[in-house]
């Protein structure tokens, strides 16, 4: 019987020094938060000296990628590890219905990530954890929730919310005092926090105070909710600090997509994303690269600015790795720990994009191949492939598809056998085209072109009426098609 006592003794406190070593994980993901809207990316004209330290005391990614410049589909990969056109979820839910000025049909997308995908909060039960999300989750509706999809507790919160002396303007105080007071509640387990703001999504509005703050910005009331969200990761740093747990939690902090570079909805400027092309919505740098800020000291080395790239679909493999778990087969993304950690270089790979939507920010169907410094961008409603060179070409002006003709023959191909890998959907002809609205808004005005940053007053009322346009054709949308498929349909 005293052996038997000792052996459980034993055994159990193996359990628990186990589980002291794994490291918490805290999850935090903006929405539309651009590349370059943080004062440590450059940003001149917005405050952000919490997440400034986050990135002096932990690495800082340049080129960091999302899996589709918009937000489900981004969201779908980063829980999944798996690339959107592999989940045939690769636009927002539930999707922008098809109109008259579209070549080509909208395929029917998955209306939600199904529940046979295993997702991070499952891996992270596997392990041992106490999970929690909170705010957006947009990868499902009823029934494909949060809690479904295997988290121990939620809280939604509100979208939009009234600014006061103690709350911002998309609930980021709420939805950060929920994930403080989880934390100190399990501060003695392992935990995984999914803190999934709204801001800086449109509309948007911030507290008085800040916006005046901010009154020499691009945009103050943009400036004001950068400032906000950067309150609001000091808080819960602040927590975690001051529960000792600082140096046993890794603290990710990144975004969906790239910053909304064009006016919509009440808004009408929101942001840029300069020196990189367009926004949210396009396959150039402007929509896809991120930014992206992993603390965890001790283990992460500070003050390092990691220049390779990276995509937000490795996020399952890496935390697996990070927390003692071996990665299933069959996943698109790969692991960053060894980089994370300082044990080795990120993976060399080409890095694919399928985005086969029209768009309310003016972008087409599309393609995208990065290998090394070269991005391939491959229209699929016309035969116009573009060809850069990021080395030398950040801006993405000069298309060099004429000068170097099997090297898009080759990348092209690449494309294609890799859709086909995945099983993506592809698109189909609209037999209710109306070749002059296509005109009006994707060849008259080329969105991506539009740069905020240095937009003259003309170029500024010529995007509004652009807008005005845009909205028209969407509001009396007839092009045939359904949005979606599914059993269910999305909260917005």
């Amino acid at each position: 019987m005293m052996r038997l006592v000792l052996f459980l003794s034993v055994f159990v406190g193996a359990l628990a020094a186990a589980e002291s070593t794994k490291p918490n994980v805290v999850f935090i993901l903006c929405d539309d938060l651009g590349i370059n809207d943080l004062h440590c990316y450059g940003r001149q004209d917005h405050h952000t000296p919490n997440l400034d330290r986050l990135a002096r005391e932990g690495m800082r990614f340049t080129t960091a990628y999302c899996a589709q410049p918009i937000c489900s589909p981004s969201r779908a990969a980063i829980l999944s590890g798996k690339a959107p056109a592999r989940l045939h979820l690769t636009t927002y839910l539930p999707g922008r219905p098809n109109t008259v000025a579209q070549k080509i049909l909208h395929p029917e997308i998955q209306m939600q990530v199904g529940l046979g995908e295993k997702l991070l909060p499952r891996y992270f039960k596997d392990a041992g954890y106490v999970t929690a999300a909170a705010g957006k989750w947009h990868v499902g509706g009823q029934g494909f929730g949060p809690l479904e999809h295997g988290f121990d507790v939620y809280h939604a919160g509100q979208p939009n919310t009234k600014p006061s002396a103690t709350e911002g303007g998309k609930g980021e105080y709420d939805l950060t005092g929920f994930a403080m007071k989880f934390i100190e509640d399990n501060k003695d387990r392992p935990f995984f926090v999914y803190l999934a703001h709204n801001a800086p999504h449109i509309p948007y509005t911030a507290q008085p105070d800040r916006v005046a703050k901010n009154a020499a910005a691009f945009e103050p009331v943009y400036a004001g909710v950068i400032e906000t969200i950067d309150d609001a990761v000091g808080r819960l740093v602040a927590k975690l600090e001051s529960l000792h747990l600082a140096e046993k939690t890794v603290i990710i902090f990144t975004s969906d997509n790239g910053g909304l570079h064009v006016p919509e909805g009440t808004h009408p400027r929101i942001t840029h994303n300069s020196p990189y092309r367009a926004g949210k919505g396009f396959v150039y740098e402007g929509g896809l690269r991120i930014p992206l800020i992993v603390r965890w000291p001790g283990r992460v080395p500070a003050g390092v600015v990691m220049e390779s790239p990276v995509i937000n679909t490795d996020w399952v493999p890496t935390l697996l790795e990070l927390t003692g778990q071996k990665a299933p087969a069959g996943l698109d993304g790969v692991s960053l720990a060894a980089v994370l950690t300082a044990r080795g270089p990120a993976p060399q790979r080409r890095l694919y994009w399928h985005f086969p939507h029209y768009t309310n920010q003016g972008s087409r169907p599309s393609g995208a191949v990065r290998d090394g410094n070269w991005m391939l961008v491959d229209y699929y409603d016309a035969d116009a492939p573009e060809l850069y060179d990021l080395a030398k070409d950040l801006p993405e002006k000069n298309d060099l598809s004429a000068k170097y003709p099997e090297r898009v023959k080759e990348m092209r191909a690449s494309l294609v056998a890799w859709r086909e890998s995945v099983g993506a959907q592809s698109n189909t002809p609209n037999l209710n085209y109306v070749p002059a609205r296509y005109r009006e808004l994707y060849v008259d005005v080329d969105a991506s072109r539009f740069d905020p940053a240095t937009a003259d007053e003309l170029h500024w009322t010529r995007m509004q009426e652009w807008r005005t346009g845009m909205n028209s054709v969407v509001a009396t949308s007839g092009g045939g098609g359904k949005a979606g498929k599914g059993k269910k349909k999305a909260a917005q």
